[in-house]
């Protein structure tokens, strides 16, 4: 009988954190925290006016205005994600995969969480047929669903939905009575912004969605967490806030003041910050499009990454081939890549997807570099691909899925 989750891989102690940047932190994040370091206090549960104030501005700018009293911030997503789940109540609706931090806050919680098949062309938003089946089948077992988180631009999958999808999947949701959360931490790292359109849903149906964004993944370091999430304005919405305080106040959930700072600052994307996040989003487009190209040359199957700093693989193509090396599922998949590659390689597993499949995450930051001096080099060169330690890099990831491309060759039958 095959194992689910050994000794050491447990599903949540062990489950992966977002994909980290990979570069040298920002001299300015880096002097507000130090001007603010001597403050030793903590804002109020859902956090303090200044910071507040700069998550409006920054959705403000992005076309989805909103004032203070329908914000809230965490010291992370995980906890205002808990906390949003709390305040909505019943079943969750997830697409499968999805971010490894989803699940986890709904098991906690005591409540049933239902994944939902995903298009074609992207992950992150479910199919909307598939989703209207799971509500009613889960409805005539009893369930009570009532919540469905997506993410237009996706962990893990590294897409980004078409409008179209976004439209029919938040229309099905709604009219079902769903609320929706749209997690939107990646939406500021498009690979090719000018020809993507990133649709949210709360531009769609702004009664009906609450925006979720983890600064974590565009703007703050992943061991500075901090989150905030936008609210309907409406009486549910506001109802929707006091419950989500309530429970953030109950958890202890309070942003200590030099995170807040940084984060108020980072959300009021200044210059640097603004120029990082371009940078950024260039540097790892190039290197996840060189990932990209090697997995597919191997055999492997991915869609072309959109957003982030990561990629979605299936092996499923060389699953004999892996079998030959004692890879029969996700997580040995996830060992032997880990230990091949010499960084983590979460299978799909982790993000909700079938045991048996064949799937891994990949992140481009760990291609970067190894000192600050050479991911500074990334973000400076006009040609990041022809460093030497990213070819090292990019070679040795390479020489891994080669390795199994020649071993499928040798199992072909001769013709």
């Amino acid at each position: 009988m095959r194992r689910t989750y050994p000794e050491g891989h447990g599903p949540v102690r062990y489950g992966p954190p977002l994909p980290g940047q990979g570069l040298p932190l920002l001299p300015g994040l880096s002097d507000v925290l130090a001007a603010s370091a001597g403050r030793a206090g903590a804002e109020p549960a859902g956090g303090g006016p200044a910071l507040l104030d700069a998550a409006c501005g920054y959705w403000d700018r992005r076309g989805l205005p909103a004032g203070p009293d329908r914000v809230a911030a965490s010291p992370g997503a995980p906890s205002l994600l808990l906390a949003l789940t709390a305040a909505v109540g019943g079943d969750v609706l997830l697409p499968r995969p999805c971010a490894a931090w989803w699940t986890p806050q709904t098991r906690l919680l005591g409540r049933s969480a239902f994944h939902v098949a995903t298009p074609a062309e992207c992950g992150g938003v479910p199919d909307p047929y598939a989703l209207l089946e799971t509500v009613r089948r889960v409805r005539a077992e009893g369930g009570d669903p009532r919540l469905l988180v997506l993410s237009v631009a996706d962990d893990p999958t590294a897409t980004v939905a078409p409008p179209e999808t976004v439209h029919e999947a938040v229309e099905a949701a709604v009219g079902e009575g769903l609320h929706v959360i749209s997690d939107e931490t990646w939406r500021d790292t498009l690979h090719q912004p000018l020809d993507t359109v990133f649709l949210s849903p709360a531009e769609m149906l702004p009664d009906e969605v609450t925006v979720l964004t983890d600064l974590s993944g565009p703007f703050l370091p992943l061991g500075w967490p901090a989150a905030v999430a936008r609210l309907p304005g409406t009486p549910y919405g506001s109802a929707l806030r006091a419950r989500i305080l309530d429970v953030l106040t109950a958890l202890g959930a309070r942003l200590a003041d030099p995170i807040a700072a940084a984060a108020a600052y980072a959300l009021a994307e200044p210059g640097e910050v603004t120029e990082r996040l371009t940078a950024a989003a260039r540097l790892h487009a190039a290197v996840a499009g060189a990932v990209h190209r090697a997995v597919v040359d191997a055999g492997a199957l991915a869609r072309p990454p959109r957003a982030g700093r990561h990629l979605y693989v299936d092996l499923g193509p060389l699953r004999d081939p892996l079998a030959g090396r004692g890879v029969g599922d996700a997580q040995e998949l996830e060992d032997h890549l880990t230990a091949r590659l010499g960084h983590p390689a979460p299978g799909g597993h982790r993000f909700g997807d079938d045991l048996a499949a064949l799937r891994v995450r990949l992140s481009t930051g760990p291609l970067l570099g190894t000192t600050a001096q050479e991911r500074e080099e990334c973000l400076t060169s006009p040609s990041p691909l022809e460093l030497p330690h990213v070819q090292r890099a990019l070679t040795h990831l390479g020489v891994a899925f080669d390795e199994l491309r020649d071993d499928a060759q040798r199992w072909e039958p001769p013709r």
